[in-house]
């Protein structure tokens, strides 16, 4: 049954920013959009506030809307990794983010592939980071269309079979016609409305729920009771509201390696690139903690979801309670149905705006960094914008088809497998902003290291929920990490996150092979590289870019 009046409410908020994302082309509009660095960067001139929406929008998502507070619904404890990792973050990449936006405006990259090349003069390596890059965007751009489908869902859109997919194919229709029109500027417009709507609703959820289910003492003993009962997959506690023995190594490595992981994401460089200046981004890594406050807020709604009796929506095309809608849920029950459409309104728009850069930041790498490097060297800049809104179609299908092959326990996991991917470029971007002393070769080989056996594990986790063996998450336990067919934590059930585990073989693969490499004397190219190619004066808002994709020298 379709409950009309929220559907109204989210209908018309949702057709509201959907032609604001088209008016978004005449926005802040310097040139044609019939080149990349406008229509994939927004002219690079976005200032503090845009920046801010942009940054936010992009890297708080349905991710925090929904996952996070799934998995606190489900397990408890472990979900609340996602705010030492928000807090973590910002000090851990200020310097770098300064680094990356200087050599980007000074030698014009759009892509990180786009530095990669530029600093090692290697485009099989370049070629490596956007392939990755790609991919890893893919699950994370799945969990935005998830997030939306739990929406409408709760509305009473729930249909089986193909049909239970609705949503996501209507999400590509949006997604599809206004970023191909306009480019970045629409979700960076978007992302306005979209965070004002979301703190509305939170901070009411927030305040009013508590107080209507008997505060916050009532809503943890609801918590701790209802999750220590047995699991009916595993017969296990289905969680706890403090860490256990077993948990805790994930906890920490989840954290960090989020952390480390989210700055390397396309989209996330993608809105660093868009602004002006490194003062605009000086004060955004000091003003984008005050999402981490949001973030906290919305993981205690799982708890709240719990001490209000919430019961997911049983997805028909599994068979199986539907997590994601948990918070849908509890909003559809505690509210009122204008609201409730407001909440969910909200929550959908949420999920469209990162969704959007996400796509448009794929598409870059595969304009820049495939297209024209290796298949028409001399495409024009009009020719490069076209691949890129193509390309950016092709990323979204890609999207819908991995949440479709792809069934985790929690919809988190799409963005944490997305994680274990993108951490294997870790060591040609981050690390390569202060030193070239890694071997381009053995980058290569760290990355197949990291990427083959970081696959392999995840491909060893099962998921009992959908009665899968194998991709059911991100959390390996250690009995299961072998070395050469050896297993030395064998019978220990402690977990650990893969992305961290793979991260370390990737290094120790590039570090061994370096000094393997420069002992026998292999090139890595000449460094030419000076000091101004990374320095830039503050005042770095007057730099005019030269040619667009050169190379360091």
């Amino acid at each position: 049954m379709i409950h009309w009046v929220e559907f109204t409410v989210f209908a018309v908020l949702f057709v509201a920013v959907t032609v604001l994302g088209f008016l978004a082309s005449r926005w802040q509009r310097g040139g044609s959009l019939d080149h990349l660095d406008e229509w994939g960067l927004g002219g690079r001139k976005f200032g503090s506030w845009v920046t801010w929406f942009l940054v936010g929008g992009d890297l708080y998502t349905a991710y925090t809307f929904v996952a996070v507070p799934a998995l606190l619904f489900g397990a408890g404890a472990l979900g609340f990794y996602a705010l030492p990792y928000t807090v973590v973050l910002y000090p851990l990449v200020f310097l770098p983010v300064l680094r990356l936006w200087s050599v980007s405006r000074v030698h014009g990259y759009v892509t990180p592939a786009d530095f990669v090349r530029g600093r090692y003069g290697s485009s099989l390596l370049a070629l490596v980071v956007a392939l990755t890059g790609i991919v890893a965007t893919m699950p994370y751009i799945a969990l935005q269309l998830a997030g939306l489908e739990a929406v409408l869902r709760t509305m009473g859109l729930n249909a089986s079979g193909i049909a239970g997919h609705l949503p996501l194919f209507v999400a590509f229709v949006i997604l599809a016609l206004y970023t191909y029109q306009s480019g970045l500027r629409a979700p960076a417009l978007i992302a306005f409305v979209k965070d004002i709507l979301i703190y509305l609703v939170i901070l009411v959820a927030v305040f009013y729920l508590p107080a209507k289910l008997g505060g916050w003492s009532h809503i943890f003993d609801a918590s701790a009771k209802k999750l220590a009962a047995p699991n009916p997959s595993t017969g296990a506690p289905m969680g706890s509201i403090l860490l256990t023995g077993n948990n805790q190594l994930q906890y920490v490595t989840l954290a960090l390696g989020s952390a480390l992981a989210l700055f390397l994401y396309p989209h996330s460089v993608t809105g660093v690139l868009a602004s002006r200046g490194r003062v605009v981004l000086k004060r955004n890594m000091v003003a984008l903690p005050a999402y981490s406050l949001l973030l906290g807020l919305l993981a205690l709604l799982g708890y709240v979801a719990i001490a209000a009796g919430v019961k997911p929506i049983t997805n028909n095309a599994t068979g199986r309670p539907d997590t994601n809608t948990v918070i849908t849920v509890l909003f559809q029950n505690q509210f009122g149905a204008v609201f409730a459409g407001i909440a969910f309104a909200a929550i959908g728009i949420g999920a469209l705006v990162p969704a959007a850069i996400m796509s448009i930041a794929a598409a870059n790498l595969w304009t820049r960094n495939i297209y024209k490097t290796y298949l028409k060297r001399d495409a024009t800049p009009a020719q490069e914008a076209k691949q890129a809104k193509l390309a950016s179609l092709v990323v979204k299908v890609g999207a819908v088809l991995f949440i479709v092959a792809v069934d985790p326990q929690f919809s988190i996991d799409l963005q944490l497998i997305g994680g274990v991917i993108i951490l294997q470029t870790l060591p040609a971007v981050a690390i390569a902003l202060y030193t070239r002393w890694l071997h381009r070769w053995a980058l290569i080989a760290g990355w197949l290291a990291g990427m083959g056996y970081g696959l392999y594990l995840l491909y060893q986790i099962p998921n009992p929920a959908a009665k899968r063996l194998h991709f059911g998450g991100s959390a390996l336990t250690l009995d299961k990490l072998t070395v050469f067919g050896w297993h030395p934590f064998i019978g220990s059930k402690v977990q650990i996150y893969v992305g961290f585990v793979a991260l370390v073989v990737n290094l120790l693969v590039a570090v061994i092979a370096t000094l393997v490499l420069r002992a026998t004397s292999a090139s890595n190219g000449e460094d030419e590289t000076t000091a101004e190619d990374y320095h830039t004066d503050e005042g770095s808002d007057r730099i005019k870019p030269p040619a667009v994709g050169s190379v360091i020298h």
